[in-house]
């Protein structure tokens, strides 16, 4: 007996280690795996990579600059190797699955099984697309935007400025896309999607940055055309990273009024009628006379800001502060709900 007590404890010990090492590893989220979104899913893929390969082959490929992130790294891999394994654009689509590939496994491990997959698919098509304009080049003369005097596409009038704005806008779209439905669109961003997974509490932005500025000094190695490969993928990475910030969070911005009156039910019933928002009312206290208040809530659309200001300047014993509001969820229903009789009754016994 004594014996069996002393070696319980050791034991326990190491269920609890056990436990305690599967806890460091996160379970990955659970999936939405319904027919329509899946196929929904594979649609936003597609789309994704149609932006992303169009802007790559069109603009950035035959111009001699790269794109940020592992693209931009597979895209120099495929210029220094083309020498030795044939034509840039398959060279490129092969480096991108090699480097994105294992980073994909991985989120389908500790993100999102779904989420994995899912950038996986995005990569073939994206790989797939690539190869197609290639072909689609070869067999019809599919255009490129030339704007090197040696290339072979060369157009006078085109120029490496408006190049990086165009691989910038449109591949922004692509990686909106993915993002705003999945969390990740590939590279550094399926990356910084695993760092977080392990390390919510950190700021992943410098691992972004040291990427792009990676891919930056490279380019001027690789492409020997001094400081325009600098130039135009400095552009163009900080041209695409406006667009996804924009497109994830400027379509939907407004803003948010925060206003001290003493008329909030006039007010606020002209600001329903008018701008057809809601308001939200809550009691306060004026501190320095002791008096009391409301204190008004109300998020508007950037077009109806001057129609609020108009509207409330009308009103006088009326503070208001104001401050921008990212991205607006939800919505409330649109008419009060009718209150029970039996409530009714009640209320008026009390």
């Amino acid at each position: 007996m004594e014996h069996s007590s002393e070696s319980n404890p050791p034991a326990e010990a190491e269920t609890i280690d056990k436990e305690e090492q599967t806890e460091k590893f996160p379970h990955p989220d659970k999936d939405d795996l319904r027919p329509g979104t899946i196929i929904f899913d594979v649609f936003i893929c597609f789309a994704a990579a149609l932006l992303v390969s169009s802007s790559l082959y069109y603009f950035s490929n035959y111009n001699n600059f790269a794109p940020g992130g592992i693209t931009g790294i597979a895209s120099i891999l495929a210029s220094v190797t083309e020498p030795y394994f044939g034509e840039m654009t398959l060279n490129m689509s092969i480096f991108m699955m090699l480097l994105n590939i294992p980073i994909f496994i991985l989120a389908a491990i500790f993100v999102s099984r779904k989420t994995g997959i899912m950038l996986i698919v995005y990569l073939l098509f994206q790989s797939a697309l690539l190869m197609l304009f290639k072909w689609l080049h070869t067999r019809y003369g599919l255009p490129y935007y030339g704007a090197l005097p040696d290339g072979n596409c060369y157009e006078d009038g085109n120029n490496l400025v408006f190049a990086s704005i165009g691989v910038g806008v449109i591949s922004g779209l692509g990686f909106s896309l993915m993002i705003r439905r999945f969390g990740a669109s590939g590279g550094t961003y399926a990356i910084s999607a695993l760092i977080k997974r392990f390390r919510p509490e950190h700021n992943i932005a410098w691992l972004a940055f040291a990427m792009d500025a990676s891919v930056v000094v490279l380019a001027f190695f690789v492409y020997r055309s001094g400081a325009n490969a600098v130039i135009s993928t400095l552009a163009n990475i900080f041209i695409s990273d406006i667009v996804v910030d924009f497109m994830l969070q400027g379509l939907r911005s407004g803003y948010k009024f925060e206003i001290i009156t003493d008329k909030p039910e006039a007010l606020s019933e002209e600001l329903m009628q008018k701008l057809g928002r809601g308001v939200t009312t809550l009691h306060a206290e004026g501190m320095y006379t002791h008096t009391d208040k409301s204190l008004m809530i109300c998020i508007v659309r950037k077009r109806q800001v001057g129609a609020f200001l108009k509207i409330l300047k009308r009103y006088r014993a009326t503070f208001s502060y104001s401050c921008k509001v990212n991205e607006v969820y939800g919505k409330f229903e649109n008419h009060p709900r009718a209150i029970p009789k039996n409530k009714e009754q009640s209320s008026e016994r009390k």
